[in-house]
């Protein structure tokens, strides 16, 4: 008897998923590229000031043009601004004063151990199982970025000022993710995300200004570039995939697509920048991937691991 046609809907549904995946890596991991190309020419905390604000006026008017309905309680729209704070405002504004004195590849590497972290705490927290393969994966990351970090230190390619910054970075994003999960907030994952960068931007705009001054912009074809895609492949697009990805599929699974993140951003920082890539890199690499991978993978039916 022939299948119905009603199997083909979930098909179709289940087949975008691996879409979302693959557009969230590239745009999450070119954006240390435009980042990096952004902090060259602009003071970091301006220059996300501008991003989070833009993006925010954005969302939020383009939903109004389309009438959308703001479906969102008092509770959901404090929950928003609240990540607004950590995975933008923390995350970004660490990060990106990391990357004045820290490679865009390095910055990928050590960011991309958020999976790894947020597994630990997402046992801790929000009741996922610890086992064997999760305290091997945890000490495999570790051991990875260490590695690397420690290599590019000895050979004077990286700051450790910088690295410091971007580690705080990770901690932030960590928290984010374990914050969305816990406080589950309700809605459009839209209009939230435009709630999230309008905090964002308040958030860091006091500092900016007065860290930095507007007559430290050098204005470049560049970084107009690296400013749009910020705004537009970063802020807008590539949270509202990871947003979506976490409601999909779970802090721990969602987070361990960061694994993708060092070659590819190591590979984008290549091919754009010119960074220098050493095979030590490389080698660091697969500890980190490796312990992704046991800190994610779910364990067979009947098997606790």
């Amino acid at each position: 008897m022939p299948l119905a046609p009603s199997v083909a809907v979930p098909r179709a549904a289940f087949n975008a998923l691996p879409l979302y995946i693959a557009l969230f890596c590239l745009l999450w991991s070119f954006a240390f590229v435009a980042g990096k190309i952004g902090v060259t020419d602009c003071p970091p905390l301006i220059l996300l000031a501008a991003r989070f604000s833009l993006a925010g006026v954005l969302i939020l008017g383009i939903s109004a043009l389309r009438s959308e309905k703001w479906d969102l309680s008092w509770h959901d729209i404090a929950v928003f601004a609240l990540l607004g704070v950590a995975n933008n405002a923390l995350y970004l504004g660490l990060g990106y004063i990391g990357l004045q004195t820290v490679s865009a590849g390095l910055g990928g590497l050590i960011v991309s151990a958020n999976p790894v972290f947020t597994a630990i705490l997402a046992a801790l927290l929000l009741g996922e199982a610890m086992t064997w393969r999760k305290v091997t994966g945890l000490l495999l990351g570790i051991a990875g970025v260490t590695f690397i970090v420690w290599h590019r230190m000895s050979v004077g390619l990286d700051d450790w000022h910088g690295i410091l910054f971007t580690l705080a970075s990770l901690a932030s994003i960590v928290a984010g993710t374990i914050l969305f999960k816990v406080l589950a907030p309700k809605g459009s994952l839209w209009i939230g995300n435009g709630i999230q960068n309008i905090a964002g931007g308040l958030a860091v705009m006091p500092f900016a200004f007065t860290l930095s001054s507007l007559s430290d912009i050098v204005p470049s074809a560049r970084l107009a570039g690296a400013f749009a895609f910020l705004v537009f492949g970063g802020s807008i697009l590539a949270y509202l995939l990871w947003f979506h990805l976490l409601k999909v599929c779970g802090a721990t699974a969602a987070s361990a697509y960061h694994f993708l993140m060092p070659p590819l951003g190591m590979l984008f920082a290549f091919l754009v920048l010119g960074e220098h890539v050493e095979f030590r890199d490389l080698l660091g690499i697969i500890p980190v991937a490796l312990g992704i991978y046991l800190v994610t993978r779910p364990a067979a039916a009947g098997q606790s691991s």
